[in-house]
């Protein structure tokens, strides 16, 4: 069983983080979008981030889906989605989502075993679907207001609440306990690579129908935020009946 002054102690931690963000809006534009007080300094960021993506990040891509075999490429996107999910099972646990729990897990034990650590993607094919959850949304279902829209140096879109999940998923990755360093670092380099290759058909499409691709990305990112942490919250006040499922699948 949990402990149940778990979600407490988190909700402290999370609560204490964003009020540092709120004091930091002193220096904050009074006219600015609400759900995003530091818009210019974001939008400082966010140009940083694109130069570093359109001179290393993409370019690195695009050699990477067109050199490597697309079965390695999978197994590698296979390998690490395996590790996600084992984070992905201690957040439904946390959420109080025991069918979602099990399925995940389920997802774990199967792909790490028939799957070779994760490297096959056995259970979506024997249709165990996958629950994505992260400690964020977790955050989000016990109450945590979201705070301030920010844009990360190199991670990207964020809020202050999902910036706390996001540290406290990645103290928890896994990957971090490998040895040696040298695969270590050499690994999360290629998942990297890996997850922006998933992306690069959707470049073109994005600057086609993006007036402003700042206000669309943030649009974009909190609208689904939001609906995937209601879509989370409803299903403990529904009986069982998943609401999530019906939705959107976060990543």
């Amino acid at each position: 069983m949990i402990c149940r002054t778990t979600p407490v102690r988190f909700r402290l931690y999370a609560q204490t983080w964003l009020a540092l963000a709120v004091l930091a809006g002193c220096a904050s534009d009074p006219a600015a979008n609400p759900k995003d007080p530091y818009e210019a300094s974001n939008r400082r960021v966010s140009e940083f981030n694109d130069k570093i993506d359109a001179n290393l990040v993409r370019p690195v891509a695009v050699t990477y889906q067109q050199t490597v075999p697309d079965p390695l490429q999978k197994g590698v996107s296979n390998f690490f989605g395996n590790l996600k999910d084992v984070g992905s099972t201690v957040n439904n646990v946390l959420q109080g989502k025991p069918m979602e729990t099990a399925e995940t897990g389920l997802r774990v034990a199967v792909n790490s075993v028939f799957g070779v650590f994760g490297l096959f993607d056995v259970a979506t094919w024997a249709g165990i679907q996958r629950r994505s959850a992260d400690f964020g949304q977790t955050l989000g279902v016990w109450g945590v207001p979201s705070g301030p829209y920010l844009v990360l140096p190199l991670l990207g879109p964020s809020n202050a609440r999902d910036t706390v999940g996001w540290a406290v998923d990645n103290k928890y990755d896994l990957w971090r306990e490998v040895n040696p360093v040298g695969l270590k670092y050499s690994g999360t380099a290629v998942r990297l690579v890996d997850k922006r290759a998933s992306f690069l058909g959707m470049d073109k499409s994005l600057n086609e129908v993006a007036l402003d691709k700042y206000s669309f990305i943030r649009d974009a990112y909190l609208q689904r935020r939001q609906a995937a942490i209601q879509s989370k919250s409803e299903y403990k006040d529904n009986d069982g009946d998943d609401g999530y499922d019906k939705g959107q699948n976060s990543q």
